[in-house]
């Protein structure tokens, strides 16, 4: 009998379980039988900015060892920085001083990770302010990234920049323009968190086609359904992906050797996470091929 291909390791993200304790998010997603989990750091979770972080990550880290979990570090909370402005400040903002809270924020995260043995750290461009010209925009943002790249390059824990609807990255070809600017980092340090309905919502090509255009620089998955052109994350059914060429192609990336998380991403629906998390996990088994579900 030829080896069982390896599984697509599938996870739930935290910013969907918000109402829950931290370490109850964890038990639920371990019962149910997630292999990991996508941790936003956030004030009700894993605060990044509230005393004692090296220790509170150390408990994390062996709780999520006992637990058996794998993990990626997210960086999306809304208001983790600034209470008033939603995401705010970005690695766009006109105030440096701005841009280096959200690079702080950063590196932080990329010593959190490297802690917690994460497959990756998290991250996006942020909206394009006004008044700022284009090229403005990109060379923030490079600037802005460089010493995180540096940093996670030498932590050996890749950065996953997200393509974000609205955001100055927010497609595959936005990715690629960042790698010519930053001159075309090694794919091990800079990479991609590809989300499957930012595929659905924005790009050209169809979800599956994304998926293996990205696969050389992919670190992270995020997943969830969506509609064309708009952006919001639905639980799975509720959008118009077609999710088995998407789980194929997945599955393909992984016998290949992808070593990630793909993690539902729904946060905007912790109000039902533990159910969400429950129905989410049983329609990924269920649309994954026979013996990718039988290895699950």
């Amino acid at each position: 009998m030829s080896p069982r291909p390896p599984a697509v390791r599938l996870g739930y993200g935290t910013n969907g379980l918000t109402d829950l304790r931290l370490d109850d998010a964890l038990a639920l997603l371990a019962d149910l039988g997630y292999d990991g989990v996508g941790l936003t750091l956030d004030h009700m979770h894993l605060d990044p900015l509230a005393p004692d972080l090296p220790a509170r990550t150390a408990r994390l880290a062996r709780r999520l060892g006992a637990l058996g979990l794998g993990v990626t570090v997210e960086t999306g909370a809304r208001y983790v920085l600034d209470p008033r402005r939603k995401h705010g400040p970005s690695l766009l903002d006109p105030d440096p001083d701005a841009r280096a809270t959200r690079t702080r924020l950063l590196l932080r995260a990329v010593r959190v990770a490297a802690d917690l043995g994460a497959h990756a750290v998290h991250c996006f461009s942020g909206v394009t302010p006004q008044a700022t010209s284009e090229s403005t925009a990109w060379k923030r943002l490079t600037e802005s990234l460089t010493p995180v790249l540096e940093a996670a390059a030498a932590a050996r824990v890749p950065l996953a920049i997200e393509p974000e609807p609205g955001h100055l990255l927010a497609t595959l070809d936005d990715f690629h323009t960042l790698r010519g600017l930053l001159g075309d980092p090694d794919p091990r340090h800079l990479g991609l968190t590809l989300d499957i309905g930012h595929c659905q919502c924005l790009e050209s090509a169809p979800p599956a086609d994304c998926v293996r255009a990205a696969a050389p620089w992919l670190h992270h998955v995020q997943i969830e359904d969506m509609r064309r052109g708009a952006h919001e994350h639905l639980p799975f059914g509720d959008g118009d992906i077609d999710f088995p060429p998407v789980l194929a192609a997945l599955s393909a990336l992984t016998a290949s050797g992808y070593q990630g998380l793909t993690v539902v991403e729904l946060p905007r629906h912790s109000h039902a996470g533990p159910e969400l998390a429950r129905t989410s996990l049983a329609f990924l088994r269920r649309h994954l091929t026979p013996r990718e579900a039988a290895a699950c």
